[in-house]
């Protein structure tokens, strides 16, 4: 079975007014293009072969968002959009796609593998500073375990019929499903408005 695992990435923390659109730049070819040419790169073998597993390792951040990630989470939206497309694309070729979210994880995803673009507007601090704080703390004690993460991945590119979306983690559990409910409540609530700008012609009868 051919698989292709697009693990590689980083991550960006800084406020959006601080930092400057090289960095959003920067993040989308690591996080974005560049998975986006390991796809291209293996396609054609397991289209002609009729199968294959593509893993996009995205985030929770690319379903929910938190201040001071705001290039990270965007190509991690980005990526799970893409995924979900082109899993439309090649599941008539023997061909899965799965985006997997993990969650917080025991990785040096807040140290070495995170660009920080420095502060310097004071009207920010009482927002980020804590949150900056509290990554950089809780970083090595995070719930979720490597390990478990690698056998749970084995797991789908084993199965038959491999999920598009795969949640990694009790935090990514809660934190999604928590925003997925807010989501159904604002558009319950914006429904009217949304339905009004229908073209009379096609609007429903009453």
């Amino acid at each position: 079975m051919e698989v292709l695992v697009n693990n590689a990435g980083y991550g960006h923390e800084g406020i959006l007014e601080e930092s400057p659109l090289e960095e959003l730049r920067r993040q989308f070819e690591v996080n974005v293009f560049g998975a986006v040419a390991m796809i291209k790169a293996v396609l054609p073998h397991m289209r002609c072969r009729r199968r294959g597993r593509i893993l996009n390792i995205t985030s929770m951040g690319g379903f929910i968002t938190m201040p001071g990630i705001a290039y990270y989470c965007g190509s991690k939206f980005a990526l799970e959009g893409i995924s979900e497309a082109l899993a439309s694309e090649v599941r008539d070729l023997g061909i899965h796609v799965t985006a997997v979210a993990p969650g917080s994880f025991r990785t040096d995803w807040a140290v070495r593998s995170m660009t920080r673009t420095p502060r310097h507007i004071s009207d920010y601090d009482a927002l980020f500073d804590p949150v900056r704080q509290r990554r950089q703390a809780a970083s090595g004690r995070q719930p979720g375990d490597p390990a478990r993460a690698a056998r749970a991945l084995l797991e789908v590119v084993d199965s038959d019929a491999p999920p598009l979306h795969l949640l990694l983690g009790s935090d990514a559990l809660g934190l999604v499903r928590d925003k997925l409910a807010r989501l159904q409540q604002e558009w319950s609530q914006w429904e009217p408005l949304a339905r009004s700008t229908d073209s009379q012609a096609t609007a429903p009868a009453t």
